[in-house]
């Protein structure tokens, strides 16, 4: 028996030496190889198939320059890790690119030639806490051609991949592909007078949306009331065309003829574009509508300009000032998963929007042309009159009443098109050569709102490093877009990775149907609370004659009474509606915890039943 337990012990250490032995071995290969097992659902640490399409594309050698001040003793605490991983990232470059990219690393202390040579490539200093200077960047060089990523730092980590992917991109190219921008919003930024600089008002900058397109693209600014597109511009982005001139619109119809590829962000009702003028109130209130009636009814299809769609799967409760009420928000449409295209390159990899009132597609598109939608809305949701929208979302959220129709929010028509000006350019007595129909195939991308790439609606701003970084996928969809009608669509699945966000979309359809549980309940509160201030008022309205101030005995009862009532319906719709939060709040609860503590549970359970049952069969030996 001894002899057996010794013999167990003996085989046992052995085997626990040679898997350490294994075990070392594989680290020490995969080291040299630079080989490593990405076990993230979306393969975060993976280089994406357009990152590997980019890299084949490659004809010449790259040379990438890293800059890290690695002797500095001050740094940081996050840059040494995060140093790695960008050294890591490089090597999945180099791995990956055939030999056609070289890898070079500097440590640039202060008067060498490497702080030199990273100065001359474009690589900014950074500042510790205690003031002192460290240099993080890189260069991505292909003769005579040099883009630098001036300073790398976390909060763009994500976004790493796609920049150094779109460096060698840029250094491939010697042309940019023209996109022209028409619209009467300030995304170009805006000058200040003399006098308001004095007054300390800084100038407008351009929106992030332009500024990013301005690195891959000749991003040139064309005027609301153009008559032509320029022949060398390939995409056009027109958005919230409001008041767009009829010569205008002949101007992007033969653009479009002629082979240009278009994107027209319109909108319901523009939170952004506000009304000018002296009045202060009137410039708080949210814009118009815009849209291109005449080359819309050429294609088959219209938009709804007036109404913004409202979805209940889709809502959250937003506060509009700095510790105010929470408040439900139908029609600020925080879009899934369920409402994005999976199977497009443009959206794809897109998992959450926000469309702030936005407006809705419908048509059937003329014969020639096949539509494809982008972004929809579930069935939970409404059409909400634009000027009601306006006033918060308790009320529509109160009155909702859901349509049980999948709204389009964002299409793509693609086919043979043909003019929306069959009798000419408007105005112009005498014949102009024009294009009648477009001899191949032509693309227009129409999308339902225009707000969603206004900057606080799609990044967020870190002053102090100078770094936009995106919230959620609005951005990424808008260069998708352009890109994919530039005809270069290879930063697409590289860029969409940056924005990747897991949202609880059960937990979203489960709010939107146990709000409608209670929306009957709600909305009869309502209507009660409605009738008994109306019989309020219309009570203090009737005087009888000689009465001038006072009520009569029955009326002030009558009052009284009313009044009871209009508390008590006060109180059971405020009932109802805390009923409803402690619902929605009981069930996020429940699924986040069987989320959180299901799997271990599961794995325990698993491990106890493995051990019974191995004890059973050792019992039975």
């Amino acid at each position: 028996m001894k002899h057996k337990k010794l013999e167990a012990v003996l085989y046992s250490t052995i085997g626990i030496v040679v898997v350490l032995v294994v075990i070392i071995a594989i680290n020490i290969i995969a080291g040299a190889f630079k080989t490593r097992v990405d076990m993230t659902a979306d393969k975060l640490f993976t280089l994406s198939s357009g990152t590997k399409a980019i890299l084949k594309k490659l004809d010449s050698p790259v040379e990438v320059r890293f800059y890290f001040s690695r002797g500095d003793k001050n740094l940081p605490s996050w840059v040494p890790g995060f140093a790695q991983n960008v050294e890591d990232l490089l090597a999945e470059f180099e791995q990956n690119a055939g030999g056609k990219i070289t890898v070079k690393k500097f440590d640039p202390q202060p008067d060498s030639d490497a702080e030199e040579l990273a100065v001359n490539d474009g690589v900014e200093r950074q500042m510790t806490a205690n003031g002192e200077e460290f240099f993080l960047g890189l260069a991505v060089s292909l003769d005579p051609l040099r883009v630098a990523l001036p300073s790398l730092a976390p909060a763009r980590e994500r976004l790493l991949e796609y920049d150094l992917a779109r460096a060698i991109s840029r250094v491939m190219s010697t042309n940019k592909p023209v996109v022209g921008v028409m619209t009467p919003l300030p995304m170009f930024g805006q000058q200040m007078n003399p006098m308001m600089m004095q007054m300390g008002r800084q100038p407008q900058r351009p929106w992030v949306a332009i500024t990013e397109l301005q690195n891959d693209f000749d991003v040139r600014q064309i005027q609301m009331d153009t008559e032509k597109i320029d022949d060398d511009v390939q995409v056009l982005v027109v958005a919230q065309p409001r008041e767009i001139s009829e010569k205008a619109m002949f101007a992007i119809d033969q653009f479009v003829l002629r082979g240009g590829k278009l994107l027209a962000l319109l909108d319901a009702m523009s939170l952004i574009d506000r009304p000018q003028g002296g009045n202060p109130m009137q410039q708080m209130m949210p814009g118009g509508g815009s849209t291109m009636e005449p080359l819309l009814k050429a294609w088959g299809v219209s938009f709804e300009n007036t109404k913004v769609v409202a979805d209940m799967t889709f809502a959250r409760e937003l506060s509009f000032q700095e510790g105010g009420r929470q408040q439900l928000m139908p029609t600020w449409l925080f879009v899934n998963p369920k409402g994005i295209n999976r199977d497009d390159i443009a959206t794809s990899q897109i998992d959450n929007l926000l469309l702030p009132s936005a407006g809705t597609f419908v048509g059937t598109p003329q014969t020639g042309l096949k539509k494809t939608v982008l972004i929809k809305t579930t069935r939970q949701s409404q059409l909400v009159d634009g000027m009601a929208a306006q006033f918060g979302g308790q009320k529509i959220a109160d009155d909702f009443k859901p349509s049980g129709t999948e709204y389009e929010l964002a299409i793509r028509l693609q086919g043979k098109f043909k003019t929306a000006f069959p009798d000419g350019k408007p105005g112009e007595t005498n014949k102009v050569e024009m294009i009648k129909e477009s001899k191949k195939d032509g693309v227009v991308v129409l999308v339902g709102d225009s707000d969603f790439i206004y900057d606080n609606f799609c990044v967020r701003m870190i002053p102090m490093l100078g770094i936009a970084q995106p919230i959620n996928g609005n951005l990424n969809l808008f260069q998708n877009i352009v890109e994919q009608l530039s005809g270069d669509s290879n930063l697409i699945g590289v860029r969409s990775r940056a924005t990747i966000f897991r949202p609880f979309t059960v937990v979203q359809q489960k709010e939107a149907e146990a709000q409608q549980r209670f929306q009957n309940e709600i909305a009869r509160l309502q209507t009660e609370l409605e009738e008994t201030q109306r019989q309020i008022n219309e009570l203090q309205g009737k005087k009888e004659p000689g009465q001038r101030f006072f009520l009569s005995k029955e009326q002030q009862e009558k009052i009284v009474e009313f009044r009871k009532k209009e508390v008590e319906a006060r109180k059971n719709l405020k009932q109802v509606r805390k009923d409803l939060r402690r619902e929605i709040d009981s069930m996020q609860n429940r699924l986040k915890w069987a989320n959180i503590a299901g799997m271990p549970l599961l794995v325990s359970v698993a491990g106890l039943l493995i051990a019974y049952i191995h004890r059973q069969r050792t019992k039975a030996q």
